[in-house]
């Protein structure tokens, strides 16, 4: 069964620095508490690890299927990874240097083992999501603050 969570946040930024921030995903460990690393394996193409269960890490593949500049950025899974994952974020231009921030995450968690530690990982999927969003937007304020002064 998969579900789906849709959330949003203002960020003081310029629409065009916000999507760079989030197009460096080798940076999201900086503010995705639940991200142990992402590495660029190929063009449009990430290994993505978290830590999972019993300090066993949680591996998949993921391939960024859209970039709209300054706009959205969408990813899928890769049919192999045991995490069935897609989403997108996109970027609204709301005037006086602040910026929409919209996630929208879709995932499936598979059965056996891995659907455990998986369910157990995403026991609160919207609410991490939403902590993600708020690091997101501290991380990138304070970018913002040190190139505006």
């Amino acid at each position: 069964m998969a579900d789906s969570y849709s959330k949003s946040i203002i960020v003081k930024g310029k629409v065009s620095d916000l999507y760079e921030l989030w197009a460096h995903f080798e940076d999201f460990p900086l503010f995705m508490k639940y991200i142990k690393s992402i590495t660029l394996t190929g063009p449009n193409m990430s290994h993505w690890v978290m830590p999972g269960p019993l300090g066993k890490d949680i591996e998949w593949d993921a391939e960024i299927t859209r970039l709209d500049e300054n706009r959205r950025i969408a990813w899928n899974s890769k049919d192999h990874s045991p995490i069935k994952t897609s989403g997108q974020v996109t970027f609204k231009d709301l005037g006086w240097d602040e910026t929409e921030v919209t996630v929208t995450l879709r995932y499936e968690v598979p059965g056996g083992k891995v659907g455990e530690a998986m369910a157990q990982l995403f026991s609160n999927p919207e609410a991490r999501v939403e902590e993600d969003l708020r690091n997101f937007k501290a991380f990138a304020e304070a970018m913002y603050e040190r190139t505006t002064r």
